[in-house]
This record gives C-alpha cells, sequence and structure tokens, in this order.
C-alpha cells in the first residue's frame, strides 16, 4: 500500500506540474499583444530582430508558422483552414503571392475568387494569427511556370531572374503593386496589421552559380529592391546564402538543425519544413511519419531555431491548369497535417499539436536564457537553457536511427526511443517525445453520394474533330515549339502533315510510326484513327515512341495532339524548357524510312470545345451539344455533360475519376482540373511498413503501386448550385462512360469525404 501510494503521489504531482506550467503559459500569452485578440483591432507593432529571434513590439518571439495557400482552396474554405492552423497550436500562416494569377495578361490584375488576397488576410488578421507574405514573385512551388506570368518570356530581350533590365523592371513593379495593395488595407504590422515578414525572391542561391556573372547583382537588387519598399518589417530571402543586411536568410529543407544564419546578427529561421512531398502523375505516393516530422522540429528548437514554418499545413488541390512540374498531380494534399479536403489527418496533425504546446512551455527560457551543450552518449545529446529568473529547458536527443537509450540527465534516468526528442520544460519532467504519438489514427475514406439516377437527366455529348478544326492557325516546314505557340493558353495543339504512299508497295508491309518530343504527351491519329498514345514522366518529360500503323494506298493524313501536362516550375533558366514534337518518321515503306520532320505541317491552337467554351453551363444550348440516352463507345477526343444535384450534407466532395484515362473536368464551370488515370509501377518503391527513425527522404515512404497516382478529384462545395448543376468532362480516350453512387468506396468513419463516381472502361 506504501508503494502504489507512493507511485500516486508522484504521478499526481508530475500531472499538476504540466497543468501549472501550461496555465503559466497561457497566461504569458494572454497578457502580451503578440497576435493581437481574435476579430480585435491590433496596436501598431515594430518588428526587428536580434540574433535570437524576431522581436515584436519590443518582445522576443518564437513562432511556429503554417503554409496555406490562398488559391489552392475556397474562399469558403478559408475560416476553418484557418480556424484548424489556430487549434494546432500555430501563430502564423505563410501564403506565396502567385504573379502568373494575379496579372494574367500584362497591367491586367485578378483580385477575385480564390486570387482574393486582401480577403484572405483579413481572415487571418480576424482569427488573431500574424501572416508571412511571401511575395517572391518567383514562387516554384509546384506551380505551372513557377508563378510567373506566361507573357513575361515573350517581353523583348527577357531573361528571367538574372541581372536582366526588363526582367528586374516587370518584378519591381509587381512588387511594388503587392506591397501599395498591403499598405493600403494596413496589413504591415507597422501598420496594426498580421503582416511580420515579407519574402523577396525564393531559394535562389541553390542555383546562383548557373545564372554566372548576372547573378549576384541580381539578387543584391532584389535584397535593396524590397527593402525600399518601407514596409516597416524585415525581409527574408530563403536558401539565398549571401543575402545582405539586414536581409535575414532561411532554410528550407526536411531538416534545419545545423543551419546557420550568415551572419551573427540574423536570428535562425525555416521557411520550409516539408511534412511530406507533392504527388507525380504515373508515381507511387510518398508519406513523412509525424514521428519524424515532430522530431525536426524540437531538434531546430533545441538547437535554437526561433521561426518554423510547415510547408505545406494544407497543401490543398491545382485547380484548372494551375499545377506545375511538368506531371504533377491535381491533388496537392502533401501528405499536410490538414488534407486537401480541410480534414485533420490523425495522427499527424494531433502529434504536431502537442508538440508546440510543449514547445510553447519553454519560450521565454529558450529566448532569453543561455544555452548549453551536454553529450549524453556517442549519439545521445542535451541542450540546455537556463536563464536569470532560475527557469530551465532541456531537449534531450537520441540521433541513433536504430537503438533506443537510457541516458542519465541531471542525477536522473531518461528513456530515450531511437531518433527522438524529448522536451523538458523545468528540466525535470518529460512532456513530449517526438516519438510517442498519443493521438488516435483516424482512416479517412471515400463513400458513395446519395445519387439516385432517376435525379439525373441524360448525357450530352460533343465528339472533337481529328486534326485541324476552323482554320489552321499557321503552317510551317518543320515543327514549332508547342510553348511558344500556344502561349499556354491551352494544353493542346494540333501538329498535322499529309504524304502519299505507292499502292505498289504495302503487301506485306511492317510499318512504323516513330515519334521523338521534348514533352509531355502525344496522342497519334492516322487517316482520323487513333493509333496510340505516349507520355513522358516527371523526371524526364521526354519521350520516344514507336506505334505500329496501316498504310493506304495514295493520300494518308497524320494528326498528332500535342498534349503539356503543366509547365516548368523551376531550375535555372527554366523559362526556356520547350515541349512538342521534335522528329516524326515512318519506317517499313519500300525497306526505308520516311522523314516526315521537314515535311509542311499546319498548326492549330486548342481544340474546338475549348473555343466553343463547352465548359460553361450557358453553353449547353448552342445546337453542339447531341443528347444520348447512353454515351458511345469506344470514342476519344469526346466531352460529356450531365446534370447533377448536390450531394447531400456537408462533408467534402470528390470525384472518382479512376477510370477515366486522361482529360479535364468542370463543375458548373469551375475549372477542378486535369484528371489522369496514370498508374505507378507495381515495384515503384512501396513498402508495407514505414520506419520513421532515419532520415526521410521523398523515397522513403510510400503507398499506392500499381494503382492510379490521384483517384480522387477535389470538388468544393460551394462551386454546387442547391440543384440543376453542369458536369462537363473533356475525354481524351475512347472510354464507356457512366455516372454512378454505389460501389466505389466504404464507409469508415464519420466525417469522411463524399464521392460522386464517374465510371468508365478505358481498356
Amino acid at each position: 500500500m506504501a508503494g502504489a501510494a507512493a507511485i500516486f503521489s508522484t504521478s499526481s504531482f508530475r500531472r499538476l506540474l504540466l497543468l501549472l506550467l501550461t496555465l503559466l503559459a497561457l497566461l504569458a500569452a494572454a497578457a502580451t499583444p503578440a497576435a493581437g485578440a481574435a476579430g480585435g483591432t491590433r496596436p501598431k507593432s515594430l518588428v526587428t530582430y536580434d540574433q535570437r529571434s524576431l522581436i515584436v513590439s519590443g518582445r522576443r518571439r518564437l513562432l511556429i508558422s503554417t503554409s496555406i495557400h490562398y488559391p489552392r482552396s475556397v474562399p469558403e474554405m478559408w475560416p476553418k483552414l484557418v480556424a484548424e492552423v489556430k487549434e494546432g497550436g500555430a501563430d502564423c500562416i505563410e501564403t506565396y503571392v502567385f504573379w502568373n494569377g494575379h496579372e494574367p495578361a500584362p497591367g491586367q490584375y485578378y483580385f477575385e475568387e480564390r486570387f482574393d488576397l486582401v480577403r484572405f488576410v483579413k481572415i487571418v488578421n480576424d482569427a488573431g494569427l500574424y501572416l508571412i507574405l511571401r511575395i517572391g514573385p518567383f514562387v516554384a512551388a509546384e506551380w505551372t511556370f513557377g508563378g510567373l506570368p506566361v507573357w513575361l518570356h515573350y517581353v523583348p530581350g527577357m531573361v528571367f531572374r538574372t541581372n536582366n533590365g526588363p526582367f528586374k523592371s516587370h518584378m519591381q513593379r509587381f512588387t511594388t503593386y503587392i506591397v501599395d495593395m498591403m499598405k493600403k488595407e494596413q496589413f504591415f504590422a507597422s501598420q496594426g496589421g498580421p503582416i511580420i515578414l515579407a519574402q523577396i525572391e525564393n531559394e535562389y542561391g541553390d542555383i546562383e552559380q548557373a545564372y554566372g556573372a548576372g547573378a549576384k547583382p541580381y539578387a543584391m537588387w532584389a535584397a535593396s529592391m524590397a527593402v525600399a519598399q518601407n514596409t516597416g518589417v524585415p525581409w527574408i530571402m530563403c536558401q539565398q546564402y549571401d543575402a545582405p543586411d539586414p536581409v535575414i536568410n532561411t532554410c528550407n529543407s526536411f531538416y534545419c538543425d545545423q543551419f546557420k544564419p550568415n551572419s551573427p546578427t540574423k536570428p535562425k529561421m525555416w521557411t520550409e519544413n516539408w511534412p511530406g512531398w507533392f504527388q507525380t502523375f504515373g508515381e507511387s505516393n510518398p508519406h513523412r511519419p509525424p514521428e519524424d516530422i515532430a522530431f525536426s522540429v524540437a531538434r531546430f528548437f533545441g538547437k535554437g531555431g526561433s521561426v518554423q514554418n510547415y510547408y505545406v499545413y494544407h497543401g490543398g488541390t491545382n485547380f484548372g491548369r494551375t499545377t506545375g512540374g511538368p506531371f504533377i498531380t491535381t491533388s496537392y494534399d502533401y501528405d499536410a497535417p490538414i488534407d486537401e479536403y480541410g480534414l485533420r489527418r490523425l495522427p499527424k496533425w494531433a502529434h504536431l499539436r502537442d508538440l508546440h504546446k510543449s514547445i510553447k512551455l519553454c519560450e521565454h527560457t529558450l529566448l532569453y536564457g543561455n544555452s548549453s551543450f551536454v553529450s549524453l552518449g556517442p549519439q545521445q545529446e542535451a541542450d540546455v537553457y537556463t536563464d536569470h529568473s532560475g527557469g530551465c529547458v532541456a531537449f534531450l536527443s537520441n540521433v541513433d536511427s536504430e537503438k533506443d537509450k537510457v541516458v542519465t540527465f541531471q542525477s536522473r534516468s531518461y528513456d530515450l526511443p531511437a531518433w527522438s526528442v524529448s522536451i523538458l520544460p523545468d528540466c525535470k519532467t518529460v512532456v513530449f517525445n517526438t516519438a510517442k504519438v498519443q493521438s488516435q489514427t483516424l482512416m479517412v475514406d471515400m463513400v458513395p453520394a446519395n445519387l439516385q439516377s432517376s435525379r439525373l437527366d441524360g448525357w450530352s455529348i460533343f465528339r472533337e474533330k481529328i486534326g485541324i478544326w476552323g482554320e489552321s492557325d499557321l503552317a510551317r516546314n518543320g515543327f514549332v515549339d508547342h510553348i511558344n505557340t500556344t502561349k499556354d493558353s491551352t494544353d493542346y495543339l494540333w501538329y498535322t502533315t499529309s504524304f502519299d504512299v505507292d499502292g505498289s508497295h504495302l503487301a506485306g508491309g511492317n510499318y512504323v510510326l516513330h515519334i521523338d518530343s521534348k514533352g509531355h504527351a502525344v496522342q497519334a491519329f492516322l487517316n482520323n484513327e487513333l493509333i496510340g498514345s505516349a507520355y513522358g514522366n516527371g523526371s524526364k518529360s521526354t519521350f520516344v515512341v514507336e506505334m505500329p500503323v496501316n498504310l493506304r494506298a495514295g493520300k494518308n493524313e497524320l494528326s498528332l495532339l500535342s498534349m503539356t501536362v503543366g509547365l516548368q516550375n523551376g531550375g535555372p533558366m527554366y523559362e526556356w524548357v520547350g515541349a512538342g514534337i521534335t522528329s516524326v518518321k515512318i519506317s517499313g515503306v519500300e525497306n526505308r524510312t520516311i522523314d516526315l520532320s521537314s515535311n509542311s505541317w499546319a498548326y492549330k491552337i486548342g481544340l474546338e470545345g475549348e473555343y466553343y467554351s463547352l465548359f460553361k453551363p450557358d453553353q449547353g444550348k448552342n445546337g453542339r451539344w447531341m443528347p444520348q440516352s447512353e454515351p458511345p463507345k469506344n470514342q476519344p477526343l469526346t466531352w460529356y455533360k450531365v446534370k447533377v444535384d448536390v450531394p447531400q450534407g456537408d462533408d467534402p466532395v470528390g470525384l472518382d475519376m479512376q477510370s477515366m484515362g486522361k482529360g479535364l473536368a468542370w463543375l458548373n464551370g469551375n475549372a477542378i482540373g486535369r484528371y489522369w488515370a496514370r498508374k505507378s509501377p507495381v515495384n515503384d518503391r512501396c513498402t508495407s511498413s514505414c520506419d520513421y527513425r532515419g532520415k526521410f527522404d521523398p523515397n522513403k515512404c510510400r503507398t499506392g503501386c500499381g494503382q492510379p497516382t490521384q483517384r480522387w478529384y477535389h470538388v468544393p462545395r460551394s462551386w454546387f448550385h442547391p440543384s440543376g448543376n453542369t458536369l462537363a468532362c473533356l475525354n481524351m480516350n475512347g472510354c464507356t462512360v457512366s455516372l454512378s453512387d454505389e460501389g466505389f468506396g466504404e464507409y469508415l468513419c464519420p466525417g469522411v469525404t463524399k464521392t460522386l463516381a464517374i465510371e468508365a472502361d478505358c481498356s
């Protein structure tokens, strides 16, 4: 009984101590005008920094930030997403500004719907959170063309991201436009707003050498141009190893505990901690375990970090044609703590929330105390902070990727699992260990929406003409570059030519069409018949393909539909990377090869259905749609349209497109995005289990081998009308299409995502 009483007493004391520490932290936060009361008016804040941290209104701040990109969700989702961030224990939201979304044509600006930046910042402000504004204006971000407008490439004399007059002029103009917009709304902290940091350029230091003599002058100019904007808040440049004072250089990586700023006067900041990774069509799906993310964050703060941001906390969706890469999926879920649909990903979200609470208990001592390092073993160590008020904080680390260890620290024993950090806000009591996940695991699955076929109108279709429709846009001997021709106004460009074959030499021949392409994809039609398709991939967009063909005597017509799947989004001189056909030959004719590469080719930009905007609901009565009792079979390049009711309830909605081949989809004229049922190889690095121990990389923990990279496509509920919704799909393959609400999902837990299934036979 005595022993039992002693155990109970110790356990109760620890719980009481932890509760007391939590209450003290909450009281301290409440007494400080940190981020302002939710919905209230903030005081004007002087934001500076020293070698330890940002200083907001005279107080050093330890900040946990979360990336949410406003165009990758819809305004109706923003308040809930921001609330999830706050409940998850974060102080701040970080976002890029997407130039090509805001200035689609020179001097024509767009700040509505998903691109309503002002509305987004107001929601962040009303929640009492800070904001980090990454103006760039180059962003990378797996966003098409790295966020820069395609028209910018065609400005005379233009070269991106170097000491180039035209580029600097346009970059400064857009940066100033955004800064002035934020100033007008009084959004900078110096005006009483939420913005405490702004970023110029993005990860330029990693590729600076490739730009030669023009690189450093450009980087220095970008920094000085930004500072001259007089925002009243510091500027940052991530991965810019020579960022000049007063601009702060920051780290982007899976781990930044060993990062050091380029000046002893600058704080240690981490702008991108990747909690997952993006998906690429045709590859399996990467996942990062929550234990490893927590380990990286605890190590960072234990080693003197003061600002850490998750890139991304909610990834969202690459709606329309905004995805880059090329070949990056429409989903930008990123295995983030909040999934693509806005639902918590458990246990990841909760494990990080508990981590944040534990780190916040240590804030004052971490920022105002003196640090010391204590070796606890060959791969075990303690980072200890003490302050003048008697505060003591310790981060006990075991960086061994295999073995658990028992260590002694200040005459006490502590169990340290492999690859973990224990946080001790009082240098005695462990309140959190990164490897010990306490949260429940929630498996979110898709369940059928409540749709009845009797409530559905019939299908309508529109068949694309093979090759040139209407008048050709241009004709050339030889090939033009796909991107230079379309200016990214569409994914599609027709290349067509004709050639004659002597019928006396056809009998018994084996004829093969050879196509070389810079990327990204092609469909080949001979005499109006589909003969095959070919694609590049995320690591190599170029491809070579051979297709058997049946020639006919006399004139043969060859039509090649070149397709892009998102433009290059980064790398040295990335704007010069082209796409499209580079060589076409036919072998087996008269024991020789016919080279059609220098033939006269006619070109047509885009598809006829795009030209007539068939995806818009008001185009239903233009006489081009043909009603069908049943959609046709084996018919490529076909548009489908059907009326659907809104799924019942208020859960998120996804469109099941696993059988639909490749194409584009819209609801009520809103572009859902590119869909593609491209499968990953069955042996594409997948493992039956994921070991969080040891350094993570995107190839470490993968799932979905042999399955479509993306099956479900997010359709925001705000895009639905109460009834009479128009769902339109462009399908590139000859599929048999039907609409279904049965047999494609299983109910596993409350709050799961609702789906509407499009079923098709594309075999």
